[in-house]
């Protein structure tokens, strides 16, 4: 069977529940080594996110704000805005197992893992949301992550950016939620904290997988990791080198940062 054929059928597919369920069995197949990686395979042109049809999309500026305050109505807020980050994730992870070719397997054993944990984040967030009488689709959505992934068509780049910055600033803003719902705890939020937790505890291991493959390609290309990450972001989000970060330190440790970058990013004379 044809890995890079049917992971493209995957990644297109509009439907979630078709999308997941067709992944499943593309994973298992992959685990049990029945697939085959073609070599004449050229990536599909990103044009359009995969949800483009099935949910409301707008453009990342004309996305309203929305308030998480302590009501159902802003559970519901909160709880579909991390439903719509998890489920971009996915086709992240998927784009990312199949754009790049001729890669070690371990490279593409390392992003359907992720995409693997990420349909577990979403199904999670979409079950409590459905607890609230709501849906995924309920609300509108944007693209912002779509469009990181448009603009991040090589490796380094992509491992740069997704990973490493966008997902890596995921450990910094999960714990500032964790901290509002622990200030108004309630049996339901209690169920929105395990499940935050739980998607912080394994996208350390996902930033983690991001430094692997970036430092792999900054090695191959004879390149000087913490210059050229610093250089990517500005390049593609001008002024971010710029601002002074509030980090996570001991996540962005244990996901491979170094101390200089850590320094640099929170603009402190120490990393600890």
């Amino acid at each position: 069977m044809n890995y890079y054929y049917l992971l493209e059928c995957i990644i297109l597919e509009s439907n979630p529940k078709k999308k997941i369920k067709s992944f499943k069995k593309f994973y298992n197949d992959f685990i049990e080594e029945k697939l085959t990686f073609e070599d004449d395979y050229s990536p599909y042109e990103m044009m359009e996110p995969s949800y483009n049809n099935v949910l409301k999309v707008v453009l990342p500026k004309n996305a309203k704000q929305r308030k998480y305050v302590n009501t159902r109505e802003g559970k519901i807020n909160l709880l579909h805005t991390i439903a719509h980050i998890e489920y971009s994730a996915i086709d992240l992870a998927l784009d990312a197992a199949l754009r790049f070719k001729n890669m070690p397997r371990k490279y593409y054993e390392d992003w359907l893992e992720v995409a693997e944990d990420e349909i577990r984040h979403f199904l999670m967030i979409e079950k409590l949301l459905e607890e609230l009488d709501s849906f995924y689709g309920d609300l509108e959505v944007h693209t912002s992550l779509f469009e990181a992934m448009k603009k991040t068509p090589d490796l380094l780049s992509r491992m740069a950016v997704v990973p490493r910055y966008l997902e890596a600033n995921g450990l910094e803003q999960n714990p500032k939620i964790m901290d509002k719902l622990n200030s108004n705890p309630d049996e339901f939020n209690t169920k929105i904290l395990d499940a935050l937790n739980t998607i912080l505890e394994e996208e350390i291991d996902h930033v983690t997988k991001g430094d692997r493959w970036f430092k792999y390609e900054c090695e191959k290309l004879k390149l000087e990791p913490e210059e050229t990450y610093l250089k990517i972001i500005e390049e593609i989000f001008p002024g971010s080198t710029k601002k002074k970060y509030e980090l996570n330190i001991d996540a962005r440790k244990k996901a491979g940062f170094s101390c200089d970058e850590l320094k640099f990013l929170s603009k402190r004379d120490d990393c600890n």
